[in-house]
């Protein structure tokens, strides 16, 4: 299905201005919104090594919930760059209108709404993409929150709720016509979770069926990947997600491939090094050493996840309870990497 095709023409079209509002996304390469993932130290790295736009992870609409120190976290923006996108989520218009003018107040640049999301305890709550499932319920969410805020509004949905109830063409127009400015689809329905094939047909569909910018995600891994989602859907921009999970450089990998046609050098051991022991740092010194140890331990798994002896080295790095700890142990592991030793499996 997805065919190559000449990577200079792939490259005039993708790095063509993505446009969000009066906003100008240069390079169109957008960090997708994970809870639990993109907090601020990630996106701030991931800004670093190329991405053109990163999004927040999702605050509840409930503002009652906002006063609790993970929702304080998830809502710093401080010193982030232009422009800041933050996903919100929710079922009640109303209150998903006020949430928005409230994070505009806060900072928040651009506006996302949580259409996408998967999880039970999101859809439960007939959140997320359990909205697919109601099609006046969606039009009174996006109008609502478009009408509340003089900021760019954005959504991002799965393709239905289910493979029998595939309307994704038919919410994006809606969102279309709410005003909605851009719209990123992940190619699989709710049901299908994360498993089975990703429905770029549907996808490419979608952008025939709108004027607004569409953004193509689910199972981009590769600058290979990336040219040939796009080469299909003719989206306008990519979303990547779990795809960044411990390799936060496949935006430098994919914007120079795109913008050249060759592919970079494997990233050194050093440079891995670096970049690893700086995450690290950045997630203690934002989170604290209490909560940022623990935080820290699936993405240093992430980053080690291909390497030699990861498996052992994982092991013994859950039980580390302190930032000198585990920072150490990073060190350790990358230094026996660079030096080639036999490290056990």
């Amino acid at each position: 299905m997805l065919s190559t095709i000449n990577s200079k023409l792939i490259s005039r079209r993708l790095f063509n201005v993505l446009k969000i509002g009066p906003y100008e996304i240069e390079t169109p390469l957008i960090l997708a919104p994970m809870a639990g993932v993109t907090d601020q130290p990630f996106r701030q790295l991931c800004r670093s090594l190329g991405a053109g736009m990163v999004v927040s992870e999702m605050v509840t609409s409930d503002q009652r919930l906002w006063k609790t120190r993970k929702s304080q976290l998830r809502m710093n923006h401080s010193g982030e760059p232009e422009p800041r996108s933050v996903q919100i989520a929710g079922s009640d218009p109303e209150m998903m209108a006020a949430a928005a003018r409230q994070n505009q107040l806060l900072g928040a640049q651009i506006v996302d709404i949580n259409m996408g999301c998967p999880a039970k305890k999101v859809c439960n709550k007939a959140a997320g993409s359990a909205l697919l499932r109601d099609e006046s319920l969606v039009k009174d969410i996006l109008q609502s929150v478009v009408d509340a805020v003089d900021i760019p509004v954005t959504v991002k949905i799965r393709t239905g709720w289910s493979p029998e109830q595939r309307n994704g063409v038919s919410i994006a127009r809606i969102a279309e016509d709410c005003g909605i400015k851009a719209i990123a689809v992940h190619g699989r329905t709710r049901a299908c979770a994360y498993k089975g094939e990703v429905e770029y047909d549907t996808i490419r569909s979608i952008k025939q069926s709108v004027g607004i910018p569409v953004i193509a995600n689910g199972d981009i891994t590769s600058p290979a990947s990336a040219k040939a989602v796009l080469e299909y859907t003719g989206a306008d921009g990519i979303m990547i997600g779990r795809g960044a999970h411990g390799k936060p450089w496949i935006f430098r990998e994919i914007s120079h491939f795109l913008r050249t046609g060759n592919t970079l050098n494997t990233i050194s051991l050093q440079e891995f090094q670096t970049i690893l022991l700086n995450h690290l740092e950045s997630i203690h010194a934002f989170y604290g050493s209490y909560l940022g140890v623990r935080i820290a331990r699936k993405h240093v798994s992430w980053y080690l996840n291909a390497h030699p002896g990861s498996s052992s080295f994982r092991r013994d790095f859950v039980q580390l309870d302190s930032t000198e700890a585990q920072c150490a142990s990073v060190r350790l592991f990358c230094e026996r990497l660079i030096n080639n030793e036999d490290i056990a499996a």
